[in-house]
């Protein structure tokens, strides 16, 4: 009986963020243009080949990829009544959102060990960030981000859903999808859970722990420029830090309920839309390579010859 209802959900309903028909276009326009301008930002970084912006091109790779994997759908469903999604695209959506959001932290991670090597070990800079190590740091994230994420959808694709198909959300998410399972959850609740509290807290810890070394070594600088100019180093990469983790707590270390759904809809903005558009910028306006980059840009596009 289970095989059989687990087969008639077909497809899933996205309810969205409103259900208000006026506000419908006026959404399409703020998260289409919040959209175009995180585009821009990104491609204004990855067209930047210095060593500089290795990592960060990475980390706003991987934004770019998990706002596309919700955003078109998204816009789409503002113009449609029908806000509909098949069983398997919303499945394909949830594996590519939890492992691009996990490849998130250790992405971050890799960036608070890079700002860390040249600080307090700069005569191991050459040796320690060599480009094989660089590409060895950035590859582990992906591997262990979608092993992470494909382990998740095998765990959920084992649930029966046998109705309702209503899902609270703009997206195929976990808490969301939990709730609506006929079957018992509870498999599926801990691993969840302990996958996503491991991950963010061993990355949060990385971090953290490379920052107090960092703080310790900018401390014992003489000069008070030198001390600026680390500071100023770090100063992007913690705001980022500070804007990507403090909106996953809120998200994800609670147990499913209908309250949780509903506020977890605002969370959902702002790491899904508003993170990936700030990162660009928060680097722009800290990095002076970066707005560098994007004069030159600017140049190319409207005053070439």
């Amino acid at each position: 009986m289970l095989k059989e209802n687990y087969t008639e959900v077909t497809e899933f309903i996205l309810l969205g963020l409103t259900d208000r028909d006026d506000l419908q276009p006026v959404l399409f326009v703020v998260f289409l243009v919040i959209y175009l301008i995180t585009v821009w930002m990104i491609l204004l970084i990855r067209t930047d080949s210095r060593p500089l912006f290795f990592f960060l091109s990475h980390l706003s790779f991987v934004d770019l990829c998990y706002t596309t994997n919700v955003t078109p759908q998204m816009l789409v469903h503002f113009l449609c009544k029908r806000k509909t999604i098949s069983f398997l695209g919303c499945f394909i959506q949830f594996h590519f959102f939890i492992a691009l959001v996990i490849v998130d932290y250790y992405m971050l991670t890799v960036m608070a060990y890079d700002h860390y090597v040249p600080i307090c070990k700069p005569l191991l800079h050459a040796s320690k960030m060599s480009r094989g190590v660089c590409i060895s740091l950035v590859a582990a994230p992906y591997s262990y981000g979608f092993a992470s994420g494909l382990a998740q959808t095998i765990l959920m694709l084992h649930l029966s859903f046998c109705g309702p198909s209503e899902i609270n959300q703009f997206y195929c998410a976990d808490p969301p999808l939990l709730v609506l399972a006929c079957s018992d959850t509870n498999f599926n609740e801990t691993p969840m859970f302990v996958g996503a509290g491991f991950s963010l807290m061993l990355s949060l810890t990385i971090i953290l722990t490379s920052y107090i070394f960092i703080f310790t070594a900018i401390l014992h600088i003489c000069s008070a420029e030198g001390r600026h100019k680390a500071f100023s180093t770090c100063g992007s990469h913690l705001t980022a830090v500070t804007v990507f983790y403090g909106t996953l707590f809120c998200m994800y270390l609670r147990p499913p309920s209908e309250t949780s759904v509903e506020q977890g809809k605002i969370v959902a903005v702002f790491y899904i839309f508003v993170s990936p558009m700030l990162n660009p910028l928060i680097y722009s306006l800290r990095n002076k390579d970066v707005k560098n980059a994007a004069r030159r840009m600017i140049q190319r596009k409207f005053f070439a010859k």
